[in-house]
């Protein structure tokens, strides 16, 4: 049994696709495949059922092999987090970081930028994506989220307060309706609905009707701009969406905190702790200014 084969184990059990375990490993679909079969003959047993409504299902044996390979990918991700957690001669080498989609572009991208050119040694990767990614498998390094963090293993600190504010498109003359007759709402998805943003739109405007959904914030910002309707937005991303106009309502809507985060283990890694100290000075500044 090879024991890279592991890692494709465990993308698929955790995808249930081939398609999907290859974006998890970037490896192509038909390596996948045929690395699959070949750690299924060296053992001997079938892993998975194929061919269901469900995409690939653990077999009884895939099953029974599943926390073995997990307590060994975890090992090896610990002697991996261990050893890039140690003395560093210097900023160079790889950055993982992990956030959601418009804070992402609108917040961290340009402070990844002045960073990079203070520390050319460095490259940044900046994933962005409503899943939160895994710090104990190294999915990223560091993790900005507008909640907590749960993991026991994980270091974390308040980082900003972010300030949120109702908007319309610019154009939109005229005061809104006071309790939002005839008023179209633009606002987060219904998995998102029990955001305290999303409960304050609604209880502002108790008569108007949601006209657009959406888990992007960005997405909401360009409806809101184009004419679409109010929406409750991050003050961050509204200053760099043109065509919005902030309107003054007592009470405003609620802010939300950001966390950040990353896995102990990297508590003494030279750059991420670098980024990290950069960041909150840059966090400081914007705070200062609003």
């Amino acid at each position: 049994m090879e024991w890279s084969d592991l890692k494709i184990f465990l993308a698929v059990a955790r995808a249930g696709t081939l398609g999907g375990a290859a974006r998890l490993t970037g490896q192509t679909q038909p390596t996948m495949g045929r690395r699959l079969r070949a750690l299924e003959s060296a053992l001997g047993q079938a892993l998975f059922q194929r061919g269901t409504s469900t995409g690939f299902v653990l077999t009884e044996e895939g099953q029974a092999m599943l926390a073995h390979a997990e307590r060994v990918e975890e090992e090896a991700l610990a002697i991996e987090r261990r050893l890039l957690g140690g003395a560093q001669p210097g900023l160079a080498g790889l950055l993982r970081i992990s956030s959601s989609d418009w804070f992402g572009v609108h917040v961290l991208a340009p402070w990844c930028a002045a960073f990079i050119k203070k520390h050319p040694d460095v490259g940044i990767e900046l994933i962005t994506d409503v899943r939160q990614f895994s710090l104990a498998r190294r999915e990223a390094d560091v993790a900005f989220r507008i909640a907590p963090f749960r993991e026991s293993e994980v270091v974390q600190r308040r980082f900003m307060r972010l300030s949120y504010g109702l908007y319309v498109a610019r154009t939109r003359r005229g005061a809104l309706p006071p309790r939002g007759r005839g008023l179209g709402l633009v606002t987060m998805d219904s998995a998102f609905e029990e955001l305290p943003d999303v409960a304050w739109l609604r209880a502002a405007f108790p008569e108007a009707r949601t006209v657009f959904g959406s888990n992007s914030r960005e997405a909401q910002a360009r409806l809101c701009a184009a004419g679409a309707g109010a929406a409750v937005l991050p003050d961050a991303l509204a200053g760099a969406i043109s065509g919005l106009r902030r309107v003054a309502r007592s009470p405003e809507p609620p802010g939300r905190e950001v966390w950040v985060g990353y896995h102990q283990d990297l508590r003494s890694n030279a750059r991420l702790r670098a980024f990290l100290e950069f960041a909150l000075e840059q966090a400081e500044s914007v705070t200062s200014m609003t």
